[in-house]
């Protein structure tokens, strides 16, 4: 792995999450007018072989904003792979062209095989059900401005947890801050696979799981909701059977402390009732805003700029 490849949570320290935190705290405290020439002259390659709206803009609309340019693709369709190009003969052109490669891909280890054979930097902007690094970076960043730290605090997952990437790179990231309460929420058939139950850790981690979302309610000081995510399931009678497991609205959080927020990486489909958005719990807007913070401070990152 080259120093500024960004695959997977796994690869990073604490110390190294915590310079992509700082970046984007000082990111913030600059104008607008005073980011447009930090990468001018770069280029940034947007690779999407899978449906993105957050991700893909924020990526593109940050490396606009800090006075670079983009090129690339948002479906595999429109890219020579449709007409048999190999994966590999893709990236080693598009490394002609770019100064930094950002993949979304629906096979898992896809972005890590490009970081291999490529020698610019590369960025995960999503490798199938495995990781998702970006998103749980900003994550990290929405949870510490709304609680000032990450240590201590309950979280609770609901929804997808087997299939969801978003909830796979931020627990093994809370883990290393050394959050270990965790309840998880879902169905039978999307508990969370057991080898993200089994981090190795020098301190006692512990999953509560239930069925049921009301029990996550007066536990957490944050909610995590995830959709069913349709495009994983094998079998769309399978995903019949459990699209419409959870709800959360307005009402349920009568009973939640006052500091809970409920995060959500987006899309929603049914899962969070319209009325939560105009609580002071719901904090998923704050998140997309919070992604174009971070995906510029990620960009300045990899190009060594000194804010």
């Amino acid at each position: 792995m080259k120093k500024h490849d960004l695959i997977s949570m796994h690869d990073l320290t604490v110390d190294d999450i915590q310079i992509y935190l700082n970046t984007a705290a000082r990111v913030e405290e600059i104008p607008l007018k005073d980011r447009f020439t930090l990468l001018q002259g770069k280029i940034m390659a947007s690779l999407f072989f899978e449906a993105s709206t957050r991700t893909r803009l924020s990526f593109e609309a940050a490396m606009y904003r800090l006075g670079g340019n983009v090129i690339g693709f948002a479906e595999q369709a429109a890219t020579s792979i449709s007409k048999g190009e190999s994966f590999s003969d893709t990236i080693h052109t598009v490394e002609n062209y770019a100064d930094v490669i950002v993949i979304r891909h629906p096979k898992e280890g896809t972005s890590r095989h490009a970081a291999q054979i490529s020698y610019l930097p590369v960025i995960n902007a999503g490798d199938g059900t495995n990781q998702h690094p970006t998103q749980t970076l900003l994550d990290l960043y929405t949870i510490v401005k709304s609680f000032k730290k990450i240590e201590g605090l309950r979280i609770a997952f609901v929804g997808d947890l087997k299939y969801s990437r978003t909830v796979h790179s931020l627990l093994q990231a809370l883990i290393k801050f050394r959050v270990n309460e965790f309840m998880l929420v879902s169905p039978d058939s999307l508990c969370l696979p057991e080898y993200l139950k089994r981090i190795e850790t020098d301190f006692p981690v512990t999953f509560v799981e239930t069925r049921h979302l009301e029990d996550a309610i007066p536990y957490a000081d944050i909610i995590y909701m995830t959709r069913i995510q349709r495009e994983r399931f094998p079998d769309q009678i399978e995903y019949e059977k459990v699209k419409d497991s959870y709800c959360l609205n307005a009402k349920m959080l009568k009973v939640a402390q006052n500091t809970l927020k409920i995060l959500h990486p987006l899309p929603r489909v049914n899962e969070i009732a319209p009325d939560v958005d105009e609580t002071p719990h719901a904090e998923y807007f704050q998140q997309v805003k919070n992604g174009l913070i971070m995906r510029q401070a990620i960009l300045l990152y990899v190009f060594e700029v000194q804010l």
